[in-house]
């Protein structure tokens, strides 16, 4: 589903490589009731999925905004909707295992800032300052490099990368093997897809 037919109960979890999740997302420059609707049905999402993080190229959303819930628990409270978040001051390193819903199975370490501070908004247009250390850090960094078009394997020494070939050349024939049966649509369609939501918010 794609363009003005794609509504919040079509949201999914895309899977590598889809092009969403290398196209650079977009400022959001506008708020309405729809966009709402897709960042609530984006928190659903990370829950069913059990993630802690779900950045909304990651439902073929070419957006700025992603939710998170460090604790990973539905009933935490504490899941939040962020938009156009920017870091600022990283300090210290720490290396940590990663993984991605885009990804799954696929898990490696990965060297982040230990300490961050976050500018961004919240889906009311509230502004948030703060500073964040630890796993919280690590989140999101992790969450603001989707819509880099960055994903945590791009941080991987060559040697690590390696390591994973088999799985990534798995995750790619998968999907263009759908692709080519119909249940992804072709380029074509992807690309417009974009564009419409780009040309929607941004």
């Amino acid at each position: 589903m794609t363009g003005s037919e794609f509504t919040p109960e079509h949201l999914a979890v895309v899977m590598y490589p889809h092009p969403v999740l290398r196209h650079p997302a977009k400022t959001i420059k506008r708020v309405d009731a729809d966009l709402k609707r897709f960042a609530s049905r984006m928190v659903e999402l990370m829950y069913e999925h059990r993630g802690v993080g779900l950045a909304a190229p990651q439902v073929n959303l070419p957006l700025q905004m992603f939710v998170w819930d460090p604790t990973g628990n539905r009933d935490s409270g504490q899941a939040m909707v962020l938009l156009n978040p920017t870091i600022s001051r990283p300090r210290s390193s720490d290396e940590a295992e990663e993984g991605c819903l885009s990804l799954p199975g696929l898990y490696a370490n990965v060297i982040r800032a230990k300490t961050i501070h976050l500018n961004a908004y919240d889906i009311t247009g509230r502004e948030i300052n703060a500073d964040f250390s630890g796993f919280e850090a690590r989140v999101l960094q992790h969450e603001i490099d989707h819509l880099h078009g960055m994903l945590f394997i791009d941080r991987l020494s060559p040697q690590n990368m390696r390591e994973h070939e088999n799985a990534l050349q798995t995750f790619s024939t998968d999907f263009h093997s759908r692709q080519r049966l119909g249940s992804i649509p072709p380029e074509p369609e992807l690309r417009e897809h974009i564009r419409h939501w780009e040309q929607r918010y941004t």
